[in-house]
């Protein structure tokens, strides 16, 4: 039998190498299994960033919106992003810089698809009696007053396609030894939630999982929260926290009992064993004093540091 000559041997090679090339390149275009979009990146004040909100795209597909800060519509719109697979939402307190987009959000979700629609919202449990109950309603509440029949946007829920929530108000209020709730397992994708503490506002902190890959939100939190972050937490590939204070005395007092300063977050972030840090809900404080923060959280901390600019996107 004759044997193959060189020429051949060599166009076989060739063929073979264009094939894995091909394989290669359409490995590297995937979408990532998990990616966290930054709708909004900064806080309360009107200094040019949108307030707090993130995308979580699942496989390259938006499905789940954290939080609905003021400015982050716009922010959407800017991504060029689709939300027709958005039905998951996760609020971690009810303050207006964390929910105050929601109508324009959900209308934007009704535009995108002209169909029925049903909302999956989780958030915390509003105060049960005395004199911070209306200051903090629960989340199914809040949707009531926005959405319900009687409410300021009730029109939305016939707009474009008939719109209905499904509300779980989640457990608000930390204690010894709790342990993270599984809100929501789905096609691969696994939420969990633990009471966070905001001082004087229920918070919840989150957790996405899916195919090995994970994110936890931190939402904003106070010192009494921490043991709960460190629990739900461990071992995040990804740990979007917000940082809004320098360490003290650089703010006034009362700031430390609604947030974590920078020496604590990278102490957190270390005791967790998390993969990368995501500095989000930035103050001017912090946005302008990025060297000493950074350094502050270095001094327990060794993993990247990123911080959240509107429209950024992390894959953990």
């Amino acid at each position: 039998m004759r044997a193959p000559s060189p020429w051949w041997r060599l166009s076989l090679l060739l063929l073979l190498g264009a094939v894995i090339s091909v394989f290669s390149a359409a490995a590297d275009d995937a979408p990532a299994p998990l990616s966290v979009v930054v709708l909004g990146s900064g806080g309360p004040g009107a200094v040019g960033r949108a307030a707090s909100s993130f995308l979580v795209l699942v496989d390259g597909t938006p499905k789940v919106l954290v939080d609905a800060g003021p400015g982050s519509f716009a922010r959407l719109g800017e991504t060029g992003l689709p939300i027709a697979d958005v039905d998951t939402i996760l609020l971690t307190h009810l303050h207006a810089d964390h929910a105050g987009e929601l109508p324009g959000l959900v209308k934007a979700r009704a535009v995108a698809v002209r169909a029925p629609i049903r909302f999956r919202v989780f958030g915390p449990k509003g105060h049960a009696a005395g004199p911070d109950a209306a200051a903090f309603p629960s989340t199914s509440r809040l949707i009531d007053l926005l959405f319900g029949r009687q409410g300021a946007f009730g029109y939305l829920s016939d707009f474009s396609g008939h719109i209905e929530f499904a509300v779980r108000d989640l457990a608000a209020t930390p204690s010894a030894g709790a342990k993270p709730e599984l809100i929501l397992a789905e096609n691969g994708i696994e939420i969990r939630a633990i009471a966070g503490h905001h001082r004087d506002a229920p918070a919840v902190i989150y957790r996405i999982d899916y195919h090995g890959h994970s994110v936890t939100f931190s939402g904003d939190i106070d010192s009494k929260g921490w043991a709960d972050l460190e629990t739900i937490g461990k071992g995040s590939d990804l740990l979007v926290f917000n940082s809004v204070v320098l360490d003290p005395p650089a703010a006034p007092p009362i700031l430390y009992t609604l947030h974590t300063a920078p020496a604590d977050i990278g102490r957190i972030a270390h005791d967790t064993g998390t993969g990368k840090l995501l500095l989000a809900h930035l103050s001017p404080a912090t946005d302008g004093n990025r060297t000493d923060v950074e350094a502050s959280i270095r001094s327990a901390y060794a993993g990247p540091i990123v911080f959240a600019e509107d429209k950024a996107r992390l894959d953990p």
